[in-house]
């Protein structure tokens, strides 16, 4: 970038800053002003989302625990009771883990609304329902940026190739480059002078950078664009999803209102047809043929509305290589398909491997704190970009670092942002959008300098 008025930015200090190192500051400055807000609210609700389980129980816990007992009422009658609370049709149901915890059941509303019923399993009795997914679907709808409309899912892209380039530019910087050495411990300790922000700002790149370009890179499978792209290409080339038994129909894509939860990115939206099913579905019939087949609890069963399609039962699962997904025929409770882990390609093994980890499930206590120190040093980034930024602007100007001239300054720039914006083609889209905007600036600036 080269045009914006940087007037009043900070003197570079001699030597120091030589043209690559003042056009991969300046690039880092502007990156960060683009994704930061977006980053530390990411950041936030993810840190939180590793906790959803504590979370979730903490909040509901009057509604979610019951009385351990032997006996279990059908089914059948969850279903009733749940239906009859809310008016609406129930699409999935998360069966427990334990006895004393209440079945929950999602139900579609009339008006197109959710909710999420609670139904004692042992009597079927009505415990209490809840917006859908409580607030653990609010911080996730935050995390997805989704509350802000559909369109936001292209905007976690091109935040998460931006989050790359922010640490590629930063360990960059960081680099010693003929000093002795690049600052590895906080040697400035006066938090009222910028050089306390500075050290803090560079150790905390330096030692969670990898978790933050990890989290950046594992996140995309969830993006609108790249996600369905890499999905498209990996089934393409056959390393992803499994096809299904011989004697089994074919795979379908579902109908929004049928896609089954729970399943994994790799087996989303994925229904089996039934065209021969014996009759009516019902859940008993699911649950009792989930049992049989030996699916560990909590599993997720969903019930999708056309009825020849199977119900879906899918274990909720830690770690990805216990992944398990049944198709059931719910007329009969026969298992039409038993997909497992071992059955998926190396591309599906790698993306759940990475959103596993992305998720702080797959390595236990150690990988859900390693996750959170990345959320908290995106915060501590964040907030020392902040300061520095405060401590050395002048008033009522933006202190971008000063571009350095000529074009050749920017050959480190290009050789950490070509490969991103390859990668990533919406990154790459936007980089191009701010080099024009960028160029815009310089260019009204130099009229306005020539009119004055």
């Amino acid at each position: 970038m080269s045009g914006i008025d940087t007037s009043g930015a900070a003197p570079a200090a001699p030597g120091l800053l030589s043209g690559a190192y003042r056009a991969v500051w300046r690039w880092h400055f502007y990156a960060g002003l683009l994704v930061l807000p977006f980053l530390m609210l990411m950041a936030l609700t993810g840190a939180l989302y590793l906790f959803k389980t504590e979370i979730d129980g903490m909040a509901y816990r009057s509604l979610s625990h019951v009385g351990a007992r032997s006996d279990v009422a059908s089914p059948d009658l969850w279903v009733r009771a749940a239906e009859a609370g809310t008016g609406g049709k129930v699409a999935n149901v998360l069966m427990p883990a334990r006895n004393d915890e209440a079945v929950r059941l999602t139900v579609n509303l009339p008006d197109g609304g959710k909710r999420t019923a609670f139904v004692d399993p042992h009597d079927a009795r009505l415990i209490g329902v809840t917006a859908f997914g409580g607030v653990m679907e609010t911080v996730k709808r935050l995390h997805s940026l989704i509350l802000l409309g559909s369109w936001a899912n292209y905007v976690v892209e091109i935040v998460a190739g931006w989050a790359i380039i922010l640490v590629a530019t930063g360990i960059f910087m960081w680099w010693p480059r003929g000093r002795d050495v690049g600052v590895v411990s906080l040697k400035a300790t006066d938090p009222k002078r910028r050089p306390f922000w500075r050290d803090l700002h560079a150790v905390t790149g330096l030692y969670a950078g990898a978790v933050i370009a990890f989290l950046a890179v594992t996140g995309m499978p969830w993006s609108a664009f790249w996600g369905d792209q890499s999905m498209a290409w990996v089934k393409d080339h056959g390393l992803g999803r499994p096809k299904p038994p011989a004697a089994a129909s074919p795979f379908a894509h579902a109908e929004h209102q049928d896609a089954p939860i729970g399943v994994g990115w790799t087996m989303e939206g994925i229904v089996m047809p039934t065209p021969d099913a014996a009759g009516p579905g019902r859940l008993s019939a699911v649950v009792a043929g989930a049992e049989a087949q030996g699916l560990t609890r909590p599993y997720t069963i969903s019930i999708p509305t056309d009825p020849t399609l199977a119900y879906t039962a899918a274990r909720v699962v830690q770690q990805v290589e216990d992944t398990r997904i049944l198709y059931i025929d719910a007329a009969t409770g026969s298992v039409q398909a038993d997909i497992r882990y071992g059955q998926f390609g190396i591309g599906a093994k790698a993306f759940e491997w990475g959103i596993a980890v992305h998720e702080g499930r797959q390595y236990g206590w150690l990988n859900r704190y390693v996750m959170l120190g990345g959320c908290i040093a995106v915060w501590l980034l964040g907030v020392s970009a902040i300061v520095m930024w405060w401590k050395r602007r002048p008033r009522g100007r933006l202190a971008a670092p000063v571009a350095p001239p000529g074009a050749r300054a920017y050959t480190a720039v290009l050789t950490i942002v070509l490969p991103l914006a390859i990668l990533y083609p919406l990154t790459g889209l936007s980089l191009v959008v701010a080099v024009a905007i960028d160029r815009l600036v310089s260019m009204l600036n130099r009229t306005r300098s020539i009119v004055s």
